[in-house]
């Protein structure tokens, strides 16, 4: 070990002993990654074998890409990429903008009150349980009893059967989300606002700007490095459509556009018992996430400076 060697690694045990009340405090965050998130991806291998249960994973007779194959080669493949695709694009292009939207007017608002009280109701959603959302669509969505009908009937309409109909389950699924999460969701921008300098507003009140130009040309450019690195996170999960709502509003009428990737997963792998097969498709799943997320990290680093990494 030549001399920098050494310097180097003196400082980095004086940093280790400076700040060990930290490094102790992010402890269990690394533990629960490494055991619940790394230590799986042994398991990714079944993809590549014919998993046989009692000769274990190490036992299992490797096969290569013949699960990927027969994925990409199934009558089901665009169907599925088509549906997968479809929601993680609407939700982003609906679900992303709405939350900054909500955190511009509630940064405007004078009324603490106000604020405080639209702030509580639009956060509120974002606790209900999937299974209860879930329950409160099909209470306001039924076509005998729903208020939705119920106002279509009053103005002389048809009822609609909206949860049979395939034509209508993308904008059920992301219209819910969206009005579930964009007050949760719009916590970080709110926090990103509170750390303009106000001498920016003020300088921009002395030049005769208005409230929305304040918003336009202050407030919104401040928070543009929040808004890019949570749109690359959310162009990394582009395809992680969630599976709980997803197969809660599932039925055999509306299949043709509610069936993504996790519910084939989940039908092949847990009910139909094809481990290999149903590894294969999530890996598949993974790996075009990540590869969104490297691209668009680095689009937006060549383009505004900011990235993950």
């Amino acid at each position: 070990m030549n001399v920098s060697t050494r310097k180097k690694s003196s400082a980095t045990v004086r940093r280790i002993k400076k700040n060990w009340d930290l490094y102790l405090l992010i402890l269990p965050v690394m533990a629960f990654f490494i055991i619940f998130e790394y230590v799986p991806m042994y398991g990714v291998q079944i993809a590549f074998k014919d998993f046989i249960a009692n000769k274990g994973i190490t036992g299992s007779p490797w096969v290569g890409f013949k699960h990927f194959e027969r994925f990409f080669e199934s009558y089901y493949f665009w169907r599925l990429l088509k549906n997968t695709l479809g929601i993680g694009v609407y939700q982003l292009v609906i679900g992303f903008p709405v939350p900054i939207a909500l955190a511009l007017l509630i940064n405007e608002l004078r009324s603490k009150r106000v604020s405080r009280f639209v702030q509580t109701v639009t956060y509120a959603p974002h606790f209900l349980s999937t299974v209860v959302m879930v329950g409160m669509i099909f209470i306001f969505l039924s076509p005998q009893t729903g208020i939705v009908n119920g106002l279509i009937t009053w103005f002389r309409g048809a009822p609609i059967d909206f949860l049979t109909e395939p034509a209508w389950f993308k904008t059920i699924y992301v219209g819910s989300g969206v009005w579930q999460q964009m007050g949760w969701s719009s916590i970080i921008y709110l926090a990103a606002l509170t750390g303009i300098d106000p001498q920016l507003h003020e300088a921009a009140r002395v030049d005769g700007a208005s409230r929305w130009q304040r918003i336009w040309h202050v407030n919104l450019p401040g928070i543009i490095p929040t808004i890019i690195i949570l749109l690359i996170l959310n162009m990394g999960s582009l395809l992680s459509v969630g599976f709980e709502k997803v197969y809660l509003m599932q039925n055999s009428l509306n299949m043709s556009s509610s069936d993504i990737i996790s519910t084939h997963v989940y039908h092949k792998g847990i009910l139909d018992g094809q481990y290999s097969y149903s590894a294969a498709v999530g890996l598949f799943n993974s790996i075009v996430n990540f590869t969104l997320l490297v691209i668009v990290n680095r689009m937006a680093r060549k383009v505004n400076g900011t990235s993950l990494w």
